[in-house]
């Protein structure tokens, strides 16, 4: 990738057609070092967030080398990109062939499952293996996510304990539970509660889980969504862990997708037209602006012009602006609001901010558009969980600009004690 210190000094070299994703691998550095010095346990990073090959690395040369993976293709790349990493095939719905190929072919041992179908299917797939880890997803009830996602996965606790005892005799190694308390979690207390949902489960069953996965969840900062620290985040897995009733050789994992790689990423985008309140951008919802379109996240921006052989950030008074895509799919439609200065122009460009999970990784062609090149830039992300940013997210009434700094290690990696 060739590497720029801004996204302005790409702009000054060579104004570009088509939308440049802006790598920083920096940021995925500082966060993978901080989820390493202050979880107290393994970290499994869900590749589903950003599979971008220099994510991996970034994250391997950092110390997180464990991967959640969902599909085949995922496993084949963490196995490219990063030989001999531990990995965890934590879909709990997956084919016989894809079980078989992670087993045999790739040496994944771990499963998760949330039903007595899933859980043959992986033995018959394996051969009746006993050195799997068999980890049982459980429903929990959880508040406080921008993106719920109870409903598609998880165990019913009425069913649970059945599931749980199943898996614990079909195993001579590990057997787990873990649950997701929906992406964007913005209540700390979330991971106690479902903690707490979770040792009752065991409890009914009469078995000890060997692994407590707490999944994902944890979140980034975005205009409106200023989330607590994350090391409150830390302490409500600390305390939760600590009230379980599991022995003393339990293993504490987590798979963080958001936090490590959101602040990673940007995309620059052209503007095509001005009408109005809106911007017709030639990047959009089937490109890399998915949440923007479909959960309406109004992301943080900054606005680049090229001129007469010069380029600068524009500043002055601000206004709202809705954003449109390049394809002819009304839902191509980004509602925002966007605060940018009222002097936008054709030609001008946008860089959206803190895209880094689930910006490239929902990526499509759809209507021949999508085909981003990737650069690198060394400087900070628009905002930051770990105190990288230089500016604050512009909002609406510019209230509430305060970015989100942490405090550094609280502790090392351990299992129960």
């Amino acid at each position: 990738m060739r590497t720029y210190h801004t996204p302005l000094d790409l702009v000054r070299e060579r104004p570009p057609e088509r939308p440049v994703a802006i790598a920083r691998p920096d940021a995925v550095a500082v966060a993978a070092r901080w989820f390493q010095e202050n979880f107290k346990g393994d970290v499994f990073y869900a590749v589903k967030a950003n599979p971008s090959p220099w994510v991996i690395k970034a994250l391997v040369e950092n110390g997180v080398t464990s991967f959640d993976v969902a599909s085949v293709p995922e496993i084949e790349l963490v196995a490219q990109h990063a030989p001999g990493s531990r990995m965890a095939f934590m879909h709990p719905v997956k084919s016989r062939a894809a079980i078989a190929a992670a087993y045999f072919d790739h040496g994944v041992k771990t499963f998760s499952l949330d039903t007595h179908e899933e859980l043959e299917k992986i033995l018959a797939a394996t051969q009746g293996a006993k050195d799997l880890n068999l980890i049982v997803r459980l429903g929990v009830a959880a508040e406080g996510a921008a993106y719920s996602l109870a409903g598609k996965f998880g165990v019913d606790p009425h069913q649970a304990p059945g599931l749980l005892l199943a898996a614990r005799r079909a195993t001579q190694d590990l057997m787990g539970v873990s649950f997701h308390v929906g992406s964007q979690c913005m209540r700390p207390t979330a991971y106690q509660a479902a903690m707490t949902q979770a040792s009752r489960a065991l409890v009914r069953a009469g078995v000890f889980a060997d692994v407590v996965d707490v999944g994902g969840g944890f979140p980034s900062v975005y205009p409106g969504m200023v989330p607590p620290d994350l090391a409150d985040y830390m302490d409500s897995i600390d305390r939760g862990f600590a009230e379980m009733m599991v022995h003393e050789t339990t293993e504490l994992w987590c798979e963080p997708g958001r936090a490590l790689v959101a602040e990673g990423s940007s995309i620059l985008t052209k503007v095509e037209l001005k009408k109005g309140d809106a911007l017709y951008l030639n990047d959009g919802s089937y490109g890399s602006l998915f949440d923007a379109a479909h959960t309406k996240w109004p992301f943080p921006v900054k606005l680049l012009r090229s001129e007469n052989g010069e380029a600068k950030e524009v500043d002055g008074p601000l206004k709202p602006y809705r954003f449109w895509g390049p394809t002819c799919d009304s839902l191509d439609h980004m509602p925002g609001p966007f605060w940018l200065p009222e002097d936008v122009r054709e030609g001008d460009y946008v860089e959206i901010g803190m895209l880094g999970a689930y910006g490239v990784a929902m990526n499509t062609r759809f209507n021949g558009y999508g085909d981003a090149e990737t650069v690198e830039a060394s400087d900070a992300p628009m905002a930051s969980m770990y105190g990288l940013a230089r500016r604050s997210i512009p909002v609406p009434r510019q209230e509430n600009q305060n970015v989100v700094k942490l405090s550094r290690a609280r502790g090392k990696k351990r299992r129960r004690k």
